[in-house]
């Protein structure tokens, strides 16, 4: 979405960058006093591959036709010979400061595609895997705009500072920095806000003084006791395929792209962010026999169990379930069975925006008031509607999720970014992430 980030940039820039062929960085962290850091010198600069593909230079329209939002991934064209690298799980070379890079772009959708390699005569045959494929012919870096917003956030930082500051700067995470450990070890989203507010909310008559007091390494001391799992990160020069395995697999809604080398955070890939990436270049593939099948054929999505709330849910039995069902967002369902609205994790954080988190016995209804943003709606949409459809819509609307209806508009379901994902990269390849 627009608000996750800002690309930037002049074509004096780019073409500068073309010349040199030099990745180039930007810090964008925050330090202990939320303050952002200045500008430093690059750790590390490192020549990258040049292929000067000129189709896309000679089409902008095209290009900006394609990408109808900040949040679409620019003319990322540039390829690799390497081969595709495995997942990184050993922490990354210390450097004293976490920086966000920006790097030239060169290449074309006829450049991305040039890499399948595929025969004529082999395409109806391999086209039930061309997804796959796609994914693991392209590298996490391949994803990174040309510059990007990076927030990142010492660990000594106030927790309601830190909150304060994914509103203003229009973010939903940040990775976590130790000074000690001179490496990320963490990352901080709105499910760390909304767990803070499910396990110390009494009244609103009590301040919530674990919110307002404890730094972000007091609240991981007390959080991960329970739950402690390591950074779950990922290479630049990994695999996409590797990118929507870890993803989904570890159950995670956001992948750090760390370089192993310098330790630098370079980017935050998302379900999203990927399913756009291959949208773009959707057209100049064979389509898949099985995108023309219906939801209910390919057994798509979440039938059973479907955790909703009311419009006079008070928000913190929301709260409540979110954390008790693990689930990103609950349909607004009516006395008749309808659904009428959707509150979601991400419209949490509009009661820090808002600072109204000290009284969570408002209804979910009065919550939804403060949003930050036009909502255009529910997205919905019926089993019997194709997987094409389906993918189609979810990348135009820009939501994490569908909720399927049937003829009377009540809720049957429920359709993610991470069940479209699977069916499109992973179930072709013989995996189950969602379930192994």
């Amino acid at each position: 979405m627009k608000r996750f980030g800002s690309l930037r940039g002049s074509k004096k820039r780019k073409d500068q960058d073309r010349r040199t062929g030099r990745r180039q960085s930007e810090p964008h962290g925050l330090n202990a006093s939320g303050l952002s850091s200045p500008p430093t010198t690059p750790t590390q600069v490192t020549k990258q591959p040049c292929f000067p593909l000129e189709a896309y230079r000679n089409e902008p329209e095209r290009l900006e036709a394609r990408m109808r939002s900040f949040s679409s991934p620019p003319d990322t064209g540039q390829r690799f010979s390497l081969p595709p690298a495995p997942l990184s799980s050993k922490p990354p070379t210390p450097c004293s400061i976490p920086i966000a890079t920006s790097r030239p772009v060169h290449g074309s959708a006829e450049g991305m595609l040039e890499k399948l390699d595929l025969e004529d005569e082999a395409v109806e045959e391999s086209e039930s895997d061309i997804y796959m494929r796609f994914m693991k012919s392209h590298k996490c870096y391949d994803i990174v705009p040309t510059s990007s917003k990076l927030v990142v956030f010492d660990t000594t930082l106030q927790v309601k500072k830190a909150f304060f500051a994914l509103v203003a700067n229009g973010v939903r995470a940040a990775p976590l920095w130790e000074t000690k450990k001179q490496s990320f070890v963490g990352m901080l989203t709105i499910t760390d806000f909304i767990n803070i507010l499910h396990r110390y909310y009494k009244s609103p008559m009590v301040q919530i003084y674990e919110l307002e007091e404890h730094k972000i390494e007091t609240w991981r001391e007390l959080y991960l006791q329970e739950t402690f799992k390591p950074l779950v990160n990922i290479s630049p020069d990994a695999s996409l395929f590797d990118a929507v395995y870890s993803l989904i697999k570890n159950k995670i809604h956001r992948l750090p792209v760390i370089d192993p080398v310098s330790g630098n955070a370079l980017y935050i890939l998302t379900h999203k962010r990927i399913l756009k990436f291959l949208q773009l270049f959707v057209s100049e593939m064979p389509k898949p026999a099985f995108m023309k099948q219906t939801l209910e054929e390919l057994g798509i999505g979440t039938y059973n169990n479907i955790a909703f709330i009311h419009p006079d849910t008070p928000i913190i039995k929301a709260l409540n379930i979110f954390v008790d069902r693990r689930v990103s967002a609950l349909p607004v369902v009516d006395e008749s069975g309808k659904v009428v609205d959707i509150y979601s994790k991400f419209d949490v954080i509009n009661l820090a925006a808002e600072k109204t988190y000290n009284n969570l016995d408002i209804t979910v209804t009065q919550a939804l008031r403060h949003r930050s943003q036009y909502f255009e709606g529910v997205m919905k949409c019926n089993r019997l509607e194709t997987l094409e459809t389906i993918v189609d819509r979810i990348v135009k609307a820009e939501v994490h999720r569908l909720v399927v209806v049937d003829e009377h508009a009540s809720i049957v379901g429920i359709v993610s970014l991470s069940d479209i994902l699977q069916a499109l990269v992973l179930t072709p390849a013989g995996i189950d992430a969602q379930h192994s």
